[in-house]
Formats: C-alpha cells, structure tokens, sequence
C-alpha cells in the first residue's frame, strides 16, 4: 500500500509544566500526494467546501487535504454515483496543477449518531465546560426529544436529516461506503458520546467501538482496494473515553493492538482537560503512525494538541463562523458586521501574500450587511488560510526547536483581550 509516514523532526523543548514535548514535524505519504504535518484539513462536507471552488481551497488557502463527511454523501448523491466518479476527489474536481488527484480524508459518519442521538436534547457540542456538565444530572435517555438515531450493539439505526426515511449503518456498511467515497484515509466507524454522558455510557460506548473497530478492519481488509480509485486506502481507528483518563488510556491501548494506519481521537471532551486527555492518548498510541484530532478548531485548542503529539485536524468552524461574519485575525476573532468596521480602511489580512489583503474591513462590513454571497467567499478564504497557515508556522517552528516560544507568542496577541 502507497501510505506511510515519517517523522522529520521531534521537539526537544519542555513544556510549561516539566513534561516533555510531543510535538513532532512529520509527511504522511499517500497515493494522491504528500501531507507535511501538522496541518489543518479543509472540510468539504458534501464534497465542497462551501462557497469555495476546488481551486480556491488548493491556491488561496493552500489546503493539502479535504475531508468529506460519509453520513452527507451517503444521503446526497449516494455512494454508487460517488463511485462511477471515481471517488469524491474526483467529482469535486480536488486536484493539483498538473491534474492529478490531491489527498483526501473521509469521516465515519460516528458524529452525526452522537449529534443526532446521544447528544439531541443536551444543547452541547462535542465539547462542553465543567459548569455545563455539573449544571446536568444526564441520563442515558434524552428527555422529551424524538432521537434521530437509535445505537444498538450491531449498529445504527437513523432517520435522513432530508425527508425523514430511516437507514443503518453497521461497522461493514460504513466501510462499504467510504471504500466507494474512495479517499485516502478513512475512520473506523465509532460511537461519538456526548461530554454529558455519565461514565456508565462512555464504558459502554468504548467496548462498542472496540467491536465496531474490530469489525471495520475485517470488513476493509475483505474489501481491498477502492473500486473507486483503484488504491489501497488508510483505515484509522478513532480512540474514545470521554473525558475519563481511565478510559481514554484504556482505548488507546486496545486500539494500538489492532492493525490500523493511524488513529483519530474523537469523542467528546471537557473544554478545560481537553490537551490533557489528547497526551493521556498520545503518550500510548504507537509514536510511527499518524494521529488525526477529530472536530477541532479553535487556535488555542490546536496548538496545545500540537505540543501533546497531534499531527493533522478538521472542523467546520472556520468557513461556519465566516458566514456570520467572523473572522480570526492575529489579534483575535472580530465580527465584521459590528459598526465599527463601517469605515475601518485597513486590509482583513495583514499579511500581503494573503488574497484577502486585497479587501478592506469597511469592503467586508458592507458585503455582510447587504447579504452579498462574496462576503461568506472571502471570509471562508480567510479563516481557513488563517488556520492552514498556523499550522504551516507551527511546523516551521517544531523544525527550528522555537515551538514553545511560538506558541506562547501567539497566544499572547491573540488571546490578549
């Protein structure tokens, strides 16, 4: 199989509490190209990213890899049309200068069964503050919310988000699905829990994704290589536990004994112990495979995973909060709708290699209040340029042995406020 991946260069700097760093600068090789870690993956749900164009996800952002989400493309167009594409890179027209195929990743589809099951009714993200959780006496049914999706030992039962019709997912049919997506790199399908479920349910979720993961990996080694694009894929295990040291640690251990390229860390997380159950993870997982942060996108959030050993990440949230608006700038996130920006001169991005430079915040207020699609276009340009480019500099600085110094520097402009 044309996947590996190698680790140019290690961190030998001490974090702020005395423990070794685990940050590392690595290239995950793949049959459509090169991945030069740590990077950020655009998110392409629907095999777009949205309001932007393949070309602007490769040239403007400098995005190396898109993710696109098994559960969406699933519903809408269906897997056999993804197929007689040649794979979702291939219908969405991902590709390089030169017309070749450019790496992409596909999810599970785990998440939408924690966001449409577990999670309905709770008002939380797969993230949650202690005072949320403390704030709930949770129990394993939701209250008085119609779930979407119904978990059971064998799989998934749910209803489509579109018209209501009820499908399943079982371990062997998300494989099925994302050999016929044809990306790249894969996930095991995975039980995603809510931060507000007891310790009882996130031990029984683990055992589940601990047969799921079993069966994933059986189902993907019958199936070969992708009919879709004719390449071996790269199946991950995605590691979960909640935010329960001991069951993080468990997971991470069963897991490292299964036969997987690589591992996704996903479920849910307490805000404040969130870098600490990613080390937790990380200092057990097999140090020569690729470990992908499922859903993660807040600056802060990324760079704390970066020194506790993560490689790559994906999330929704930089083209969603640009079309509303907001946007990170070094000295943080601003809302381009407030109007104070109405008659601000300066360029959106201070950085004259970056396209958004060409616009004005005043331009950028304007588009906004007026309900032009442009605004959510340069906005979405600019977050996901914002968050590929951290990455680009953090593994600059990982190189050079600056990390730390990096890293604290960063946070202290951002975050000043």
């Amino acid at each position: 199989m044309n996947f590996s991946f190698e680790i140019e260069k290690r961190s030998e700097e001490k974090l702020s509490d005395g423990q070794n760093s685990l940050a590392r600068a690595g290239i995950i090789h793949t049959p459509h190209g090169d991945i030069k870690t740590p990077a950020f993956i655009a998110v392409g749900t629907k095999a777009t990213v949205k309001s932007l164009t393949p070309e602007d996800v490769r040239d403007l952002v400098g995005s190396q890899v898109v993710l696109a989400n098994t559960y969406h493309l699933y519903l809408q167009p269906g897997p056999s049309i993804v197929k007689k594409h040649g794979g979702f890179a291939s219908m969405m027209n991902f590709k390089n200068e030169k017309g070749e195929l450019m790496p992409t990743f596909t999810d599970s589809g785990g998440f939408q069964v924690f966001s449409l099951g577990q999670a309905l009714g709770h008002g939380v993200s797969k993230i949650a503050t202690s005072e949320e959780i403390s704030a709930r006496e949770v129990k394993e049914e939701t209250s008085n919310h119609e779930k979407l999706a119904v978990i059971d030992d064998d799989g998934v039962t749910f209803k489509s988000v579109i018209d209501g019709s009820e499908h399943r997912f079982t371990p062997e049919i998300s494989m099925q699905i994302q050999h016929d997506l044809g990306a790249d790199i894969f996930f095991a399908f995975d039980e995603c829990t809510s931060p507000l479920a007891p310790k009882e349910y996130q031990l029984e979720a683990i055992n589940r994704t601990y047969e799921w993961a079993k069966r994933s990996l059986a189902e993907h080694k019958r199936l070969g290589v992708s009919e879709s694009t004719g390449e071996m894929q790269a199946l991950f295990g995605v590691i979960q536990g909640g935010s329960y040291e001991d069951l993080r640690k468990e997971s991470a251990r069963t897991l490292s004994e299964m036969d997987f390229d690589g591992y996704g860390i996903g479920g849910s997380f307490t805000k404040e112990d969130m870098n600490k159950a990613v080390r937790w993870v990380n200092e057990i997982l097999p140090e020569n495979k690729p470990r992908h942060l499922l859903g993660i996108g807040e600056p802060l959030d990324m760079l704390l995973a970066i020194e506790n050993g993560v490689d790559t990440f994906d999330c929704v949230s930089p083209t969603r909060i640009a079309r509303n608006g907001s946007v990170y700038t070094k000295d943080g996130r601003i809302n381009l709708l407030n109007a104070k920006y109405k008659e601000d001169m300066s360029p959106l991005s201070e950085d004259e290699s970056w396209y958004t430079h060409k616009y004005t915040k005043s331009y950028m207020c304007h588009l906004f209040r007026s309900d032009e699609m442009l605004a959510a276009t340069l906005a979405s340009i600019h977050n996901l340029k914002f968050l590929t480019t951290l990455c680009e500099d953090a593994r600059s600085a990982i190189i050079d042995g600056t990390y730390k110094t990096f890293k604290e520097e960063f946070i202290k402009r951002y975050y000043k406020k």
